[in-house]
């Protein structure tokens, strides 16, 4: 894993989910106890102690999905909003423990289960846990559901093809200009920023699934990373969660 893929990942375990379980009415410490071991686990050579630590974090996100099952019982958008954020650090986890042991789970590659572990801690957790808020805010049950159902499409995606892991991309997209548009019409301040940072980023991921499902050129998974990565974590997730932070829990 690179160090700029762990710093990434990082900061998701141990900052943008416990910030955001606090807005799902969910304890943190519980989680917190399986993810410093699993941010550990990052930093270190891939081998049985970090795989060890890497199983603390699966440990981890299943607590979070326990959580979730309650939620699925009601047909409320914003609250399968909110399952869907506590289930999809689950499939991070999943993708981490194989990355930390050199698996090539579901015959992807170690640096593609890295990048998964990070895609659904940003996009899957946060993008999720946002919609849902800002779902209810609006009023709109539809907001909540398209960055779930994107989430899920793309997920889809790995087993089917890349057409299919594109028009999750596309449903994805829509969803999270969506809500962001949402965001900044009833919270305005930050949310200018994140609103700016979803066109770009979600604009890039368009053109690398494009890219990849029609073999035009698109930009380089390096690249990806610097830009996409980086600005859904830092200018979208981190900024999102940390402004809605005082809003009652989902």
């Amino acid at each position: 894993m690179t160090p700029l893929i762990g710093a990434i990942v990082t900061l998701g375990m141990l900052v943008v989910i416990p910030m955001g379980l606090r807005l799902l009415g969910v304890r943190a410490w519980p989680f917190l106890a399986g993810a410093l071991p699993g941010a550990l686990s990052l930093w270190l050579p891939r081998g049985p102690l970090a795989v060890a630590l890497a199983v603390c974090y699966g440990l981890a996100t299943l607590y979070l999905a326990f959580h979730a099952l309650p939620r699925l019982r009601r047909p409320d958008p914003v609250q399968l909003a909110a399952a869907t954020a506590l289930a999809t650090p689950s499939v991070a986890a999943l993708s981490l423990i194989a990355e930390r042991a050199g698996y090539h789970l579901l015959g992807y590659t170690p640096h593609m289960l890295a990048l998964t572990v990070a895609h659904f801690h940003f996009a899957g957790f946060a993008a999720a846990l946002v919609a849902g808020l800002v779902g209810r805010q609006a009023r709109s049950g539809a907001a909540a559901l398209t960055v779930p159902a994107g989430t899920l499409l793309v997920l889809g995606g790995y087993f089917v093809g890349d057409w299919a892991e594109l028009a999750g991309s596309v449903v994805l997209t829509a969803g999270m200009w969506w809500v962001g548009w949402l965001a900044w019409r009833s919270f305005r301040g930050v949310f200018l920023l994140t609103g700016a940072v979803l066109v770009a980023s979600m604009l890039l991921a368009l053109s690398w699934a494009v890219g990849q499902a029609a073999g035009l050129p698109h930009p380089s998974m390096e690249l990806m990373i610097a830009t996409h990565g980086v600005g859904n974590a830092f200018g979208f997730a981190l900024c999102a969660v940390a402004a809605l932070r005082r809003l009652d829990p989902l």
